[in-house]
C-alpha cells in the first residue's frame, strides 16, 4: 500500500480548485498584502533587536497607534477577502493609514509595512470583477443595449408602459404628461 491513494489526490485537487474558484472571485492578493503590511507596522515598535549583549530597544511613543494602525490593516485584508464590496473602502483606507504610519510608526515599519500596503490598497482600489465563465450564466444579465433595464425606447420625454397595464410606471409624479415639467410637487 502506498502513502499517496489516488483518493486522496483527487480531493486534494478538487480543494485546490475550489480556493481558485474562491481566490479568483475576490481581490486575494491586495488582501494579502494589506493584511501582511499590518504586521511590521505592528511589531517594529515594540521589537527588542539584541545584537550580542547589546539591547536596542526600537519602541517609540506612539507604540499605541502604530498597533492600531497594524490591527487596522490586518482588518481591512480579511475583509477585502470576505467582503469584496468594500474593496474601494478598503483600499482607500488601507493607503491612506500607510501615509498615516510613517511619522507614527518607525517610518511604516522600515518602509516594508508602508510599501505593502500602498501597493495592497491600490490592488483593492483598481480590483475589478471578472466575467463569468462561459459555463455560468452571469448574476445581472444584461441585454447588452447600454440601456437602463426595461427601457423601451431612447425617447426620454414620454414614458412608456412598462407593466403591460397601459399605464407609465412612474411613481415621482415628475413626468412631463402630468404638467410637472421636472419638478417636484414638495417644492
Amino acid at each position: 500500500m502506498s502513502a499517496e491513494t489516488p483518493a486522496a489526490t483527487g480531493q486534494f485537487t478538487v480543494r485546490r480548485q475550489q480556493f481558485r474558484a474562491w481566490r479568483g472571485e475576490r481581490p486575494f492578493w491586495a488582501g494579502l498584502l494589506v493584511l501582511l503590511s499590518g504586521l511590521p507596522i505592528a511589531y517594529f515598535p515594540y521589537a527588542n533587536l539584541q545584537i550580542g549583549h547589546l539591547t536596542l530597544a526600537m519602541a517609540t511613543t506612539a507604540g499605541a497607534g502604530s498597533l492600531i494602525i497594524g490591527v487596522l490593516l490586518v482588518v481591512l485584508g480579511v475583509s477585502l477577502w470576505f467582503q469584496k464590496h468594500v474593496r474601494v473602502f478598503a483600499g482607500v483606507a488601507a493607503i491612506l493609514l500607510a501615509l498615516v504610519s510613517i511619522p507614527v510608526s518607525n517610518l511604516g515599519g522600515f518602509l516594508v509595512g508602508f510599501l505593502l500596503a500602498l501597493v495592497g490598497g491600490a490592488m483593492a482600489v483598481a480590483w475589478a470583477p471578472g466575467a463569468p465563465p462561459a459555463g455560468q450564466p452571469a448574476v445581472m444579465a444584461s441585454t447588452g443595449t447600454g440601456e437602463a433595464p426595461g427601457a423601451k425606447g431612447h425617447d426620454t420625454t414620454v414614458l412608456h408602459p412598462l407593466d403591460g397595464v397601459g399605464e407609465p410606471n412612474d411613481l415621482s409624479g415628475t413626468n412631463p404628461a402630468n404638467g410637472a415639467n421636472g419638478r417636484h410637487s414638495a417644492g
